[in-house]
């Protein structure tokens, strides 16, 4: 109630008594080993054979040879006190993966490809829909559906995307999922010539691309909760991605469809599109504040565009 403590309260009614002079030194406890005994402890964890193990392998081993030389726990506190208290055995160590920083000014210059699921007609039934895009374009130069995702499978369907569209890519991009990190993959690349590019463990935002295209698949009106066969998943496919690449009008791209973009006739098009906003400005310019301009298309996409250094102060 008083808000002291029970001691602070006698301690202050019966205050002990002074001392002069300096404080001495509290006594050592009679089991505290002196300083060359805590060397010896010290040397015996730093010797060749035990270097590799835990503290509790080393003090059981020398114990089984019939030598003690502390309890466990003081020799934890021995090592503590010099810094060793840590993990003793050599570890393997995996530098951080690099970010990918990759940049297109054009067609054909980095593709990026990646492996979606589809639902197959029963609960855990699942076909695998392979999909090669031009990160700059948007145009998809391949896709496959498959039963399974297999090595030589991507091998053949990347094979097949390169010689379709009459060219290959600088580099293709990737996440690390086995079928894109497998050696007949890796091979394959190899002799083309193309450089490999991966994304880092657990991050989708390295394969941008891709990922848009699959949720642009996955969110159209008609695409169904489930393909009865695999037949019925690869008519479904085959019948999207003509559609996407000359039809649809993609945001990312100057509201451009992608095939328009591959083969060079988007700047026709820019400009018949300026040619009808300058007819229709003409006819009403009250109904505009400024004249018209359709979307332009990016003079460069990128995969993870570097982030522009921030000034530093100038000294006075």
């Amino acid at each position: 109630m008083t808000g002291t403590a029970r001691a602070t309260y006698y301690r202050r009614a019966n205050p002990p008594a002074k001392m002069h002079g300096p404080r001495l030194p509290r006594a050592l406890p009679p089991s505290t080993l002196d300083p060359a005994e805590r060397a010896q402890v010290l040397a015996l964890l730093a010797d060749p054979a035990y270097a590799d193990l835990a503290i509790p392998q080393v003090w059981a081993r020398e114990l089984d040879a019939g030598r003690y030389w502390c309890s466990l726990s003081t020799m934890y506190r021995i090592a503590r006190a010099a810094g060793q208290v840590r993990e003793r055995r050599r570890l393997a160590t995996h530098p951080p993966r690099k970010r990918p920083e990759l940049v297109a000014d054009g067609p054909d210059q980095i593709w990026s490809w990646d492996i979606t699921a589809l639902k197959g007609p029963t609960k855990g039934c699942w076909y695998k829909c392979y999909v090669i895009i031009d990160i700059y374009s948007r145009y998809v130069t391949g896709w496959l559906v498959a039963a399974a995702e297999d090595a030589v499978v991507a091998q053949d369907f990347i094979d097949d995307a390169v010689r379709r569209n009459g060219a290959r890519p600088h580099t293709l991009h990737a996440d690390r999922g086995g079928a894109m990190v497998s050696k007949p993959v890796s091979e394959l690349l190899v002799n083309l010539g193309v450089t490999r590019s991966h994304s880092r463990p657990r991050t989708s935002n390295d394969n941008p691309y891709s990922e848009a295209a699959f949720k642009t698949l996955k969110y159209v009106p008609d695409f169904p909760e489930r393909f009865g066969s695999l037949q019925d998943a690869r008519a479904f496919i085959d019948a999207f991605f003509p559609a996407y690449n000359h039809e649809h009008r993609h945001s990312g791209i100057g509201l451009h469809t992608p095939a328009s973009v591959h083969y060079g006739t988007a700047d026709q098009v820019h400009q018949l599109r300026q040619t009808t906003l300058d007819q229709a400005y003409t006819a009403h310019p009250e109904r505009f504040t400024r004249r018209p301009k359709p979307p332009r298309l990016p003079e460069v996409v990128w995969i993870n565009q570097p982030q522009p250094l921030e000034a530093q102060p100038v000294s006075s």
